[in-house]
C-alpha cells in the first residue's frame, strides 16, 4: 500500500481547545471530565421510563460560539445550523492551515470530505419544536449536511459524505478517505469526526443497557471499569498521498500505512462485540499496511471501560499483537482522559497517536485501580501503559482501533513521519551565511479579527523566539492570506517579529484590501545617485536580485571590457566615472525591476530620469536587454571621452524664471526641469560660474553638482555621430506600457524609441516635472523608485498630487539589503498587490513551520431554546413573538396600512437574515447585500403570508421581478394589497 501522509490536524476535546492543549492534557495524564453544563440539560419531551441520572462527562467549552462572519454566513442561517456543522467548519479550516494549505486555494478542487458522526440531537430537538421549523431546517439539521456543509462552504467538488457506524464512525471516515486517495478519486481529503451531547436520550439508552458508568467516567481496562462516560469533541486530519505531499513540499506529521473495516455479523447480539471480527479487522489492516504485527509497539485501543467490551478487545489484540515478540505490546485508550466521544472517538484516538509519534512519547492511560485483574494482559502478550512510554528514534509503528455499537469495526496502522528531505541547493559563493529576512502576512475578515489573530501569533512566537524566522514567514504567506483585512511585517528574527506583531495589534494596524488592485508606477533614478558598492548587500543576500544583476552585467561586459558585478562588489570608485556610472545605474535598475516583477509586481506605468529611461524602456518592452546594454555602454563611453570643462548647477527656481539669465549664455541650457523650485542648468563651466554669481546676487539658492561633464546640453553634440551609429543598429519598438517620457514631458504614445529619440535624449532637457505631473494625473496609485537611493520620490512629492501617493524605495542607501527589499514587498502587499512569496525566499528557507491556530470570534452565540407555550394565532391581538433561536425572531402581526406593511416586510427580512436592529436598509439588495438564496426566498414567502394574512398565497415566480431590494418588494406587496377586495 502507498502511504497516506497526515499533513495537518486540529481538534477540540474536553479540557483541550486545540491540539497543543490536547497533547498537554494527555502527557500530564489529566482528564477533561466534569459536571454537565446547564446548556446540556435539555431533556427529551417524553418522560423517561427509568429515571436518568445526569452524571459527569466530557464537555467542550463554548460549543455555542461560532464565528459566522468569518465564513460569510448570516446570523439567521448560523442559528439554524446544527452546532456540529459549526464546529466542523472551524476545525477543518484550522486543520487545513496546519497542513500548509490555504483553504481558499482549494475552491473548485476535487478535495474529499469524510465526516464521522452519530449524534442527531439537534435534528430531534428542532423537529420537536414546530415553531423552530423553517425552510432552513433541512440544511441546518441532519447528519448528511455535516459533510456537505464543509464542501459547500469551501467550494469543494470531490466526494462528500457523512459516515454513521456508531462509535467507529470517525475512524471509518478515515478509512474511506484513504481509499479515495489511493484510488485517485481525490488528491487531498479531510477526515473528521464530531460529537455533541444535547439531550439525554443516549444516556437513558446506556443506562437501561447497563453500559453507563454511574460517575460518567471511562476507566479503560481498569480494575474499577464500570461503563461508559459520554464525551463531546471534534477533530479533523488532512490527508494526501505521500508522493503528492512531497512534490508539493507539504509537512508530514505521520503516515497512515493501512486500514481495514469489517462487521461482526450475527454474533452474540447486535450490541455485543465480536472477538473474531475484531481479530480479523486488525489482521486485515496489518496485511494492507505490509506490516508484521510484531513490529507494532503500541495500540491506541477502543477501550471504553465496559468490562465485557474491554475483555473481548484485549483478547482480540492479544490474538494478533501478543505473539512472538521480545516485549509485550503496549495498549492505552484516550477515553480515560476525555470520555467516550462516540462518533468522534476514532479521530480522538488517531490524533493522539499522531501526536505521540511526533513527540516520541506515548502518554499513560488514565484509569482507576490499575489493570483489571480479569484481563490477564501479560498472558496475552499485552501491557497497559500506566507510565509514559518513550519512543526511540527511527521509524515507529502504532495502530488505532475503533469499534461501533452494532458491530462496525475499524483499524488503522500508522508510522512516524519520515525525516524531511532537505532541498539540494547548489553552493553559492556570493550568498550570505545565516538566515534571510522574511515577510509575515496575516489577513482576516475585519479589523477586530486581524487584531485578535495578531495577539495570538505574537504570544505564540514570543515563546518560540529561538526558531528561524523565514519558515514562519513562509508558512504565513502560504496559509494566512486572501481575506479582506491584511498586514505584512518584514522581520529578521523571530523575537523581533513577535514584538512587531504585538505592536501592530496594540496600534490597530492593518488595512482593508482596496476595492481595485493598485496601479504601480516604476520610477527609474538618473545619474548622480550612484556610490561605490551600491546594492552589494542586496546582491549577497538575495539570490533573486543576484540573478538579474548578473544578467545585466553579462549583457554589458562585452561593451565595457569589465564586470559591473565586480565593480559594485569591489566598492570600486570608478563607479563615479561616466563610462561606468551609466552602465552601473542601468544594471541596478534592470535588476530591481526584474526582482519586483518576479515577485508579481506589474507596473502600470514607467518613468525614467535621464539614464533611467533605458531601464524603463526595457520594462515597457520597447528595448531588449542586449540592445539597451549596447546603447547605455556606447552612451557612457562616448560621454566620458569628451573633454572636461562642462558643469551643472542645481537652482532653486522655476525654469521660466531662468530664461532671462540663459538668454545671454548660448553655451548653457536647461539640463533638467524637476519642479517649481528644482531646475538644473548645464553647459560651459565658466558661463555657469557667471550665472551663479547673478543668481546669488538675487538671493536665489544654487548648488554646483559634482559631475564630469555638462550632460543634457549642447556640449554633448560631439557624442551624437558615434552614438547614432550604435543606435541605428538596435531594434526599436513602441512601449507596451504607458511610458511617461522625460524627453517629451508627457505620455509617449504612437512612436518608437528609435535612434532619433535616443539622440534627442542626450542633448535635450530632462522634463521630469512635466512627465511626472502627467503620470500623477493618469490614475496611478503608488510610486516605486528603482535606483541606488531615493531621488525622484522627494521630487514627485513636491508636485501637485504627489504627496497623496505612497512612495516606496526598494533600496534606500548603502546598508540596504534583503530586509529593505522585503519591506518594499510588504508595503506593496499591504497596498493590495498579490506578491508571489515563493520568489522572495531561498529554497532552503521554504520550510513549513506550524503557526498558532486561527483564532475565531466567540462573541456570537447560537443554541437551541426549548419550545415556548403555544401562542395565539398570528395577527391576533396580544400574540407573542415566537422565538426560534436567539438570533432569529419572527415578525409581529402589524396593522396593514402602508406603514404597517413596510414595517412587516422589514421585520420579516430582518428575522430571516438575523440582522441587528437598525442595520437593515430599504435599499439593501436581496442577492448582493443580504445574501438571499432560494431557500431564504421560500422562507420569506411563508413568513410574509403569515405576517400579512390579507395577501393570501404569494407566488414566487410572480414576485421574482420585485425581489431586487426591500423597497421594490414593499412596492409589489402594496400593489397586491390594493387588489384585495375590501
Amino acid at each position: 500500500m502507498n502511504p497516506i501522509a497526515v499533513l495537518g490536524l486540529d481538534c477540540r476535546f474536553p479540557g483541550a481547545p486545540d491540539p497543543g492543549a490536547y497533547w498537554d492534557l494527555l502527557a500530564a495524564g489529566a482528564d477533561g471530565v466534569g459536571p454537565r453544563p446547564a446548556s446540556r440539560r435539555v431533556g427529551d419531551t417524553r418522560r423517561a421510563s427509568v429515571p436518568v441520572a445526569r452524571p459527569d462527562g466530557g464537555f467542550i467549552d463554548d460549543a455555542d460560539a461560532f464565528d459566522h462572519a468569518f465564513f460569510g454566513i448570516g446570523r439567521a442561517e448560523a442559528a439554524a445550523m446544527d452546532p456540529q456543522q459549526r464546529l466542523l467548519l472551524q476545525t477543518a479550516w484550522r486543520a487545513l492551515e496546519d497542513a500548509g494549505v490555504n483553504p481558499r486555494d482549494l475552491a473548485g478542487s476535487g478535495t474529499g470530505i469524510y465526516v464521522g458522526a452519530m449524534a442527531d440531537d439537534w435534528s430531534r430537538l428542532r423537529l420537536a419544536d414546530d415553531a423552530a421549523i423553517t425552510p432552513r431546517t433541512g440544511t441546518g439539521a441532519g447528519r448528511a449536511i455535516l459533510a456537505n456543509r464543509l464542501s459547500y462552504q469551501l467550494d469543494l467538488r470531490g466526494p462528500s459524505l457523512t459516515v454513521d457506524s456508531a462509535c467507529s464512525s470517525a475512524l471509518i471516515a478515515v478509512h474511506l478517505a484513504m481509499g479515495a486517495l489511493l484510488s485517485g478519486e481525490c488528491d487531498i481529503a479531510l477526515a473528521c469526526g464530531v460529537n455533541l451531547v444535547m439531550s439525554d436520550v443516549l444516556d437513558e439508552i446506556y443506562g437501561q443497557s447497563g453500559l453507563a458508568a454511574p460517575d460518567g467516567r471511562c476507566k479503560p481496562f481498569g480494575a474499577q471499569a464500570n461503563g461508559i462516560g459520554r464525551a463531546e469533541g471534534v477533530g479533523a486530519v488532512v490527508l494526501q498521498r505521500l508522493e503528492g505531499a512531497r512534490a508539493a513540499g507539504r509537512p508530514v506529521r505521520a503516515l497512515l500505512l493501512g486500514s481495514a473495516v469489517n462487521q461482526d455479523g450475527r454474533s452474540n447480539g447486535i450490541m455485543a462485540p465480536s472477538r473474531r471480527a475484531q481479530r480479523e479487522v486488525i489482521q486485515a489492516a496489518c496485511k494492507r499496511a505490509g506490516v508484521e504485527p510484531q513490529r507494532i509497539g503500541w495500540v491506541e485501543a477502543h477501550g471504553t471501560g465496559t468490562p465485557v467490551g474491554d475483555l473481548i478487545e484485549a483478547r482480540a489484540l492479544g490474538d494478533v499483537y501478543g505473539g512472538l515478540r521480545p516485549e509485550p505490546c503496549a495498549i492505552s485508550s484516550v477515553k480515560g482522559n476525555i470520555g467516550h466521544a462516540e462518533g468522534a472517538a476514532g479521530i480522538a484516538g488517531l490524533i493522539k497517536a499522531v501526536l505521540a509519534l511526533e513527540h516520541r512519547l506515548v502518554p499513560p492511560v488514565r484509569t482507576a485501580g490499575g489493570e483489571h485483574p480479569g484481563l490477564d494482559l501479560a498472558a496475552h502478550g499485552l501491557r497497559l501503559l500506566t507510565e509514559p512510554l518513550p519512543l526511540p528514534e527511527g521509524e515507529m509503528l502504532a495502530a488505532v482501533s475503533s469499534f461501533g455499537m452494532g458491530g462496525s469495526n475499524a483499524h488503522v496502522v500508522l508510522s512516524s513521519a519520515p525525516r524531511p528531505t532537505v532541498p539540494s541547493v547548489p553552493q553559492d559563493e556570493d550568498a550570505q551565511d545565516g538566515e534571510n529576512p522574511g515577510v509575515f502576512t496575516l489577513t482576516a475578515p475585519n479589523a477586530e479579527a486581524l487584531r485578535r489573530n495578531l495577539v495570538v501569533q505574537a504570544r505564540s512566537l514570543t515563546a518560540r523566539a529561538q526558531e528561524p524566522v523565514t519558515p514562519l514567514c513562509w508558512t504565513s504567506n502560504l496559509t494566512r492570506t486572501g481575506m479582506a483585512y491584511r498586514i505584512a511585517i518584514p522581520a529578521e528574527d523571530t523575537a523581533g517579529l513577535a514584538a512587531a506583531l504585538d505592536a501592530a495589534a496594540e496600534a490597530g494596524e492593518g488595512v482593508p484590501e482596496p476595492p481595485e488592485p493598485p496601479v504601480v508606477a516604476f520610477l527609474y533614478t538618473g545619474q548622480g545617485a550612484q556610490y561605490p558598492g551600491m546594492t552589494s548587500r542586496l546582491y549577497r543576500e538575495s539570490p533573486l536580485y543576484r540573478r538579474y544583476l548578473d544578467e545585466a552585467s553579462e549583457a554589458l561586459e562585452p561593451h565595457l571590457g569589465g564586470s559591473i558585478t565586480e565593480l559594485l562588489l569591489g566598492r570600486d570608485e570608478r563607479v563615479h566615472r561616466t563610462g561606468w556610472t551609466q552602465p552601473a545605474v542601468f544594471a541596478v535598475q534592470y535588476a530591481l525591476a526584474g526582482y519586483l516583477e518576479e515577485l508579481g509586481v506589474r507596473p502600470g506605468a514607467v518613468l525614467g530620469h535621464s539614464i533611467g529611461e533605458f531601464a524603463a524602456a526595457v520594462t515597457a518592452g520597447a528595448l531588449g536587454l542586449e540592445d539597451a546594454a549596447a546603447l547605455v555602454a556606447a552612451r557612457g563611453t562616448a560621454m566620458e571621452a569628451l573633454p572636461e570643462g562642462g558643469g551643472m548647477l542645481a537652482v532653486r527656481a522655476h525654469p521660466d524664471d531662468l530664461r532671462e539669465v540663459l538668454a545671454g549664455e548660448p553655451l548653457v541650457g536647461m539640463g533638467a526641469a524637476n519642479g517649481a523650485a528644482a531646475s538644473v542648468l548645464s553647459g560651459d563651466l565658466t558661463a555657469i560660474g557667471r550665472i551663479r554669481e547673478q543668481l546669488a546676487a538675487r538671493g536665489v539658492g544654487c548648488t554646483p553638482l559634482k559631475v564630469s561633464h555638462a550632460f543634457h546640453s549642447v556640449l554633448m553634440d560631439p557624442v551624437l555621430p558615434g552614438f547614432r551609429t550604435t543606435a541605428d543598429r538596435i531594434t526599436a519598438g513602441e512601449p507596451r506600457l504607458p511610458f511617461f517620457s522625460t524627453v517629451r514631458g508627457a505620455l509617449l504614445a504612437g512612436r518608437p524609441l528609435d535612434a532619433d529619440y535616443w539622440c534627442e535624449h542626450i542633448t535635450g532637457t530632462v522634463r521630469f516635472a512635466d512627465a511626472a505631473a502627467a503620470l500623477l494625473g493618469s490614475g496611478v496609485t503608488h510610486l516605486v523608485e528603482l535606483g541606488p537611493k531615493p531621488v525622484l520620490l522627494p521630487l514627485a512629492r513636491r508636485l501637485p498630487g504627489g504627496s497623496a501617493l505612497p512612495g516606496i524605495s526598494v533600496v534606500r542607501d548603502a546598508q540596504s539589503g534583503a530586509l529593505t527589499a522585503a519591506e518594499a514587498a510588504a508595503a506593496l502587499y499591504t497596498a493590495g498587490v498579490d506578491i508571489r512569496w515563493e520568489r522572495l525566499y531561498r529554497p532552503e528557507d521554504q520550510v513549513h513551520a506550524r503557526l498558532a491556530p486561527q483564532s475565531f470570534d466567540t462573541t456570537a452565540r447560537f443554541w437551541h431554546e426549548p419550545p415556548r407555550p403555544a401562542a395565539a394565532p398570528a395577527g391576533e391581538p396580544g400574540s407573542p413573538v415566537l422565538s426560534l433561536v436567539r438570533a432569529d425572531s419572527g415578525p409581529r402581526a402589524p396593522e396593514h396600512d402602508g406603514g404597517g406593511l413596510a414595517e412587516a416586510v422589514r421585520e420579516t427580512v430582518a428575522g430571516i437574515t438575523g440582522a441587528e436592529e437598525g442595520t437593515l436598509r430599504d435599499d439593501d439588495r436581496f442577492y448582493d447585500d443580504l445574501g438571499f438564496d432560494s431557500v431564504m426566498f421560500m422562507e420569506l414567502k411563508y413568513r410574509l403570508e403569515e405576517a400579512v394574512p390579507a395577501l393570501g398565497e404569494l407566488s414566487i415566480p410572480e414576485m421574482m421581478s420585485s425581489l431586487v431590494s426591500v423597497t421594490t418588494l414593499i412596492g409589489y406587496l402594496r400593489e397586491q394589497l390594493a387588489r384585495v377586495p375590501a
